[in-house]
């Protein structure tokens, strides 16, 4: 936690540019890559990933809504984020094609607008962009898909205007040998409203760095995860709200459970709340469930204030093995250990399963869990 004063004290995001030059090729002793295994990035991280990957991107638009594809002077683009890691710049730099959705101001998208990313190739890197542009008082859901085989790595820019709405869900199904490095940025405008969900549950490595600014008073944003690890996987999420406005509002939560040998789950929540940002109110959460042995799990919380004028501020976190006085309860009530077990597991992640908007997508995440749970019954 800081002190009072005008410049954060965290280091963590104290650089920001559009050039990879400007970053020195991470080690793993930076405090921002220390938990990620570098040789499995597959050399985004220093410029010697391979080229010739396939990343096919189909979007499925609401009726209301425009999508364009545009190049690299495209003046829409990088007006919300500017990348803060090297990876991020690296993305920045490469892509050459970018997707722009925009919703109209005060208009009401009638269906979620769907986009549909399909890796066709991991042996070598692909990097892309996507901006959604969400125009004064208008109200959409997006929809991000991952699906299938890549080395990937991507920005994401969400502009919420003033009293708009953006719900997004981001989906990570990956098959099991991909990479997929993703930055996403929402930037909000007064009284403005976002809620993202990330859902990681396949993929060789990912790390998804979700993070939100204020542009005006009156901001809220919600942003939750679920996650399952599997043994071998490494999913790794790291978000930072950083409260630069008065009077705006944050909430997090997110929740993994692991199971099997060298299954790594990493979060990181950074919020700062500047001197100027006074009447914030913000709280995160981060819990994982631990289902079997062999696994790791690194949760650390963060939370900076620089102002004693806080409406509420507080983060938590908490990881631990399935309770056995809940399971013995349901066992003693005739229900076998494995179905006790799936029970408990539903339910905590059912939570936040259920916040999903759109049904069709919250349905296959439930069923995915099931899917998880099938294969690590009987340890």
């Amino acid at each position: 936690m800081g002190l009072e004063s005008g410049t954060p004290v965290s280091t963590l995001h104290e650089r920001a540019s559009y050039k990879v030059g400007d970053f020195e090729v991470p080690t793993g002793r930076e405090e921002e890559w220390r938990f990620t295994p570098l040789r499995r990035l597959r050399g985004l991280h220093n410029g010697t990933a391979a080229e010739g990957g396939k990343v096919i991107v189909d979007v499925e638009a609401a009726p209301e809504v425009t999508v364009e594809t545009v190049g690299r002077d495209d003046e829409r683009l990088g007006r919300a984020y500017v990348p803060a890691d090297r990876v991020s710049a690296q993305a920045w730099e490469s892509f050459d094609r970018a997707t722009v959705i925009t919703v109209p101001k005060e208009t009401v998208a009638t269906t979620p607008t769907v986009v549909r990313l399909r890796g066709e190739d991991a042996s070598g890197a692909v990097y892309g962009h996507t901006t959604v542009v969400v125009e004064p008082f208008a109200v959409a859901t997006v929809v991000l898909s991952h699906r299938g085989s890549a080395t990937y790595a991507d920005n994401v820019e969400f502009v919420v205007g003033d009293g708009a709405s953006l719900s997004v869900i981001s989906l990570q199904d990956w098959n099991d040998d991909s990479v997929h490095v993703s930055h996403q940025h929402a930037r909000l405008g007064r009284d403005a409203r976002f809620t993202g969900h990330n859902v990681s549950l396949g993929g060789d490595l990912v790390r998804i760095s979700p993070s939100v600014s204020y542009t005006g008073p009156g901001g809220d944003a919600e942003l939750y995860g679920v996650y399952f690890v599997d043994g071998g996987q490494h999913l790794e999420h790291r978000l930072l709200v950083d409260h630069a406005v008065p009077h705006c509002r944050s909430r997090v939560d997110y929740r993994g459970a692991l199971q099997d040998q060298d299954a790594h789950a990493v979060w990181i929540g950074d919020v700062i709340i500047r001197a100027e940002a006074e009447g914030t109110d913000t709280y995160e959460l981060n819990r994982n469930l631990v289902l079997t042995d062999g696994t790791r799990v690194d949760s650390v919380p963060n939370l900076e204030i620089l102002t004693g004028e806080v409406v509420g501020a507080g983060h938590a976190s908490a990881s631990g093995r399935l309770d056995d006085e809940h399971l013995f309860y349901l066992q003693a009530r005739g229900i076998p250990w494995d179905e006790a077990r799936r029970m408990v597991v539903r339910g905590y992640l059912g939570q936040l399963i259920d916040k999903i908007e759109v049904a069709e997508v919250r349905e296959k995440v439930a069923e995915a869990i099931e899917a998880e749970l099938d294969q690590g019954a009987g340890e």
